[in-house]
C-alpha cells in the first residue's frame, strides 16, 4: 500500500498543519475535545492489531535491552522534565504535563523510526509494549511522587484510566490479531494512516484548547519540549553505549526512550489537569516526530558495519 506508506511518511508535516489549522480555526477543534480518550484507544487498539505473540516471545529472548531501556525510560525521561521545567521556572500546571509526557511509556511512532535508523526492531517493539505494560502503574506513581508536593494527582483515578485507554485496547487488538492475523498484516500501513491521524487530531484538538496561550506559552513550552526530547535521545543513545551495548542496539533504545506516548500524556492532562497541561504533550506529539525523523534519516546515512549487525542479531537471538 504505497499510498498509505507514503502518507505516514509525512506524519510530522499532517501534525505541523493541523496544528496551524488549530491556531487559525479553534472553533474547528474544541468542540471535540471529549474524544481524545476515544482517540487515544483507537490508537492503542491499532497499535494491538499488529502485535503477534512473537512479540511478546521477544521479550524473553533478549530482556537485558528490554530491562535496561524499560528503566532509562522510567528515569532519564521524568527527572528530565522536572529538570527542564525547573530551569525554565514553568508553572506548575505546565511542570505537571512535562512530568507527564516523561512518565508515560514509549510511542508507537518509534517503532518506526527504530525500522528507519536500521535499529533493532524487534527490541523496539518489545519495549514499547512492555513499557506501555508497566506504565499503568509507573505514570501515575511517578507524577505524584515528582510534582504531588505541587498539585493533586489522583493516582487511583490515573491508575483506572491508563487501563481502559490503554490495555483494555490493545488486549482487544491482539485477540483480533491472533485470529485475523493474516489480512491484518496486508493492510498494516493503513491501520498507521488511522493512528496517525488520531494522533494529528489529538494534537489540533490540544491546540485548539490552548489558543488563546500559545503567544505567551508557545514559545516557551516549545522550548522545554526540544530540551526534553534531546535529553532523552542523547542520555539513551550514551548510557547504552557506556553500558556494552553495539550501536544497533543503542539507536533502538534511544529512540525508544525519547519519543514518548504523548497521546496519552494529553488525554491524562485532559481528563485530569487543565487545557495548559495538556500543551506540553501536544508539541512533544509534533516535535518528537520532527526529530526522530531527522535523527533516522542521520542514522540511515551512517550505516552499521556487518560486525556490529552480526553482534546485535546475536544479542537478539
Amino acid at each position: 500500500m504505497p499510498t498509505f506508506e507514503r502518507l505516514n511518511r509525512l506524519f510530522p508535516v499532517w501534525a505541523l498543519l493541523f496544528a496551524l489549522c488549530a491556531v487559525w480555526q479553534p472553533d474547528w477543534f474544541t468542540g471535540l475535545a471529549s474524544s481524545i480518550k476515544v482517540l487515544l484507544a483507537l490508537i492503542m487498539f491499532t497499535m494491538g492489531l499488529t502485535l503477534s505473540r512473537d512479540d511478546f516471545l521477544g521479550v524473553l529472548r533478549a530482556p537485558l535491552p528490554v530491562v535496561v531501556g524499560l528503566i532509562l525510560q522510567f528515569t532519564v525521561m521524568p527527572l528530565a522534565a522536572l529538570l527542564v521545567s525547573w530551569s525554565l521556572n514553568l508553572s506548575p500546571e505546565l511542570t505537571t504535563g512535562m512530568v507527564l509526557v516523561g512518565a508515560t511509556a514509549g510511542g508507537t511512532a518509534s517503532n518506526v523510526m527504530a525500522w528507519l535508523a536500521n535499529g533493532n526492531v524487534a527490541l523496539s517493539v518489545s519495549m514499547t509494549l512492555v513499557s506501555t505494560v508497566v506504565s499503568v502503574a509507573a505514570t501515575p506513581l511517578l507524577t505524584a511522587l515528582l510534582v504531588g508536593q505541587t498539585v493533586d494527582v489522583p493516582v487511583a483515578g490515573m491508575f483506572m484510566s491508563i487501563a481502559q485507554l490503554v490495555i483494555a485496547p490493545i488486549a482487544v487488538g491482539v485477540i483480533v490479531h491472533h485470529f485475523l492475523g493474516m489480512h491484518i498484516r496486508q493492510v498494516e500501513p493503513a491501520l498507521a494512516s488511522v493512528a496517525m491521524f488520531a494522533i494529528v487530531l489529538i494534537i489540533a484538538i490540544v491546540v485548539a484548547l490552548n489558543a488563546g496561550r500559545l503567544a505567551t506559552l508557545g514559545p516557551l513550552v516549545a522550548l522545554a519540549v526540544v530540551l526534553h526530547n534531546m535529553i532523552g535521545l542523547a542520555g539513551g543513545y550514551n548510557i547504552s553505549r557506556l553500558l556494552g551495548f553495539d550501536k544497533r542496539t543503542a539507536r533502538t533504545i534511544a529512540i525508544e526512550v525519547g519519543m514518548q506516548n504523548s497521546g496519552l500524556a494529553v488525554a491524562l492532562a485532559n481528563q485530569f489537569f487543565t487545557a495548559a497541561t495538556a500543551l506540553p504533550g501536544a508539541l512533544f506529539s509534533i516535535w518528537h516526530n520532527v526529530s526522530g525523523s531527522i535523527l533516522a534519516g542521520y542514522w540511515k546515512r551512517h550505516p552499521l558495519d556487518e560486525a556490529q549487525t552480526a553482534d546485535a542479531g546475536a544479542q537478539s537471538a
